[in-house]
C-alpha cells in the first residue's frame, strides 16, 4: 500500500502489442480517478509511443527501442528507471525482460503478474486468469488492490487523438459511413479476402467505406477495392496515424475489425464494432467494450476452436472453418 505524503510516482510498463498498450490506457484512467495527485509515467516498446500522444494524465512515456539495441537499451532504460526512484512499478507485461527491470527498479512496491518468471523477486505478485467474464483490463485493475486502491467497476480503455487528428478526418465525415480494418498479424484472427468483398458488397450504397490498416497492407486492401467494384471504397492503409484512424472509426456507422489491435482503438474511443472472431474467442478477455458492440462468430461448434492463444500463420487443420463458417449475412446486418 502506498501512502506517502507527497505524491506518489507510478511506473505502468506495457511493451507488447499496440492492442495491449491501448488496454493499458483503462489503468491510467483508474489510477487517476482514485489518485488524481499521481505522477503516472508509461514504458512502451518503441513504436507505439504515438499512442498515448496528448493524454492528460501522463507525465512522462518510456520507450524501450528494442530492436537491434535490446539490451544495451535495457540498460539505459534500468538508470533512468532507478534514478526516478518510483513509489509503484505496476508491471502488466508477462515476459522476462520487462520482469527483470522491474525487480530492479528500486521501486518500493512492484507489483506482476504471477506468469512472470522473476515474479517471485516482486514485491506482490497478481493472478492473470483466462476466464469468461474476465477482461484482460479486469485482471491489469487487479493489481490496484495492492496500491491500497480498492479494485474500481470496470473502465473502458481511452485514447486522446488531438484537434489536429480530427481535423485531418474531418473531410472523410461528410456522409454516413463505415470503417474495415480487414487484416491482421495473424493470418488465423483474419476474415477471408473473398468474404471481406461480400460484405462490402452487401452494405448499403449510401455508405462510404473506408479501409484501415498499417502501410503494410495497403496493397492487400487494394486488392479489396478492386475486388468489390464498388465506388465508394477508399482505401486508407498506411495514409492515417494510430489516433487519426480512432479519431474516424469513432464516427462511423459501422466499425469491422478482426481479433486485433483495431479492436481495441474501437473500445478505447466507444466506437461501434462488429468484432470478428475466427480462431480466437473473446473468453480470452480482449473482445469489445463500447457500448454498441456485437461478436460475430461461426455458429458451428469446432473442437479446433480456438487452436491457440494468438493466432496462426496457417489453419493446423487447413480447413479453416471458424473463418469461412462466419455469415455475411450477419455481418451485414445493420440497425441504422
Amino acid at each position: 500500500m502506498i501512502t506517502a505524503t507527497k505524491p506518489p510516482r507510478f511506473l505502468i510498463i506495457q511493451t507488447a502489442f499496440i492492442g495491449d498498450v491501448i488496454l493499458a490506457t483503462a489503468l491510467l484512467e483508474q489510477l487517476h480517478e482514485a489518485r488524481p495527485d499521481a505522477i503516472l509515467d508509461v514504458l512502451v516498446r518503441q513504436g507505439n509511443e504515438s499512442l498515448l500522444a496528448n493524454h492528460p494524465f501522463l507525465t512522462d512515456v518510456l520507450v524501450w527501442q528494442k530492436k537491434g539495441t535490446k539490451y544495451r537499451d535495457l540498460w539505459r532504460l534500468l538508470r533512468t528507471v532507478r534514478e526516478r526512484k518510483y513509489d509503484a512499478v505496476l508491471n502488466l507485461q508477462r515476459y522476462g525482460t520487462m520482469g527483470l527491470l522491474t525487480a530492479f527498479s528500486g521501486a518500493k512496491v512492484t507489483i506482476g503478474f504471477t506468469k512472470n518468471p522473476f515474479a517471485r523477486f516482486f514485491t506482490h505478485q497478481v493472478d492473470h486468469r483466462f476466464e469468461p467474464g474476465v477482461h484482460e483490463v479486469d485482471r491489469n485493475a487487479g493489481m490496484l488492490p495492492v496500491l491500497g486502491i480498492a479494485e474500481p467497476p470496470r473502465h473502458r480503455p481511452k485514447l486522446y487523438p488531438s484537434v489536429a487528428d480530427y481535423t485531418a478526418v474531418k473531410g472523410y465525415q461528410s456522409q454516413s459511413y463505415v470503417c474495415m480494418a480487414p487484416m491482421s498479424v495473424w493470418f488465423t484472427k483474419q476474415y477471408p479476402t473473398e468474404r471481406w468483398v461480400e460484405l462490402i458488397k452487401s452494405l448499403p450504397k449510401n455508405l462510404t467505406i473506408y479501409l484501415l490498416g498499417a502501410p503494410t497492407d495497403m496493397a492487400a486492401c487494394e486488392i479489396l477495392k478492386t475486388l468489390s467494384e464498388r465506388a465508394e471504397v477508399v482505401n486508407l492503409a498506411g495514409k492515417l496515424s494510430l489516433l487519426k484512424s480512432a479519431a474516424l472509426q469513432q464516427g462511423a456507422v459501422m466499425n469491422y475489425v478482426n481479433d486485433s489491435a483495431p479492436l481495441h482503438l474501437c473500445s478505447a474511443m466507444n466506437a461501434p464494432t462488429t468484432a470478428i472472431f475466427c480462431s480466437t474467442v473473446p473468453e480470452f478477455g480482449f473482445g469489445p467494450l463500447a457500448d454498441v458492440s456485437r461478436v460475430v462468430q461461426t455458429p458451428e461448434l469446432l473442437d479446433c476452436k480456438p487452436c491457440n492463444l494468438h493466432g496462426r500463420k496457417a489453419c493446423p487443420l487447413g480447413h479453416f472453418k471458424c473463418a469461412w463458417g462466419i455469415r455475411v449475412e450477419e455481418l451485414a446486418q445493420l440497425d441504422l
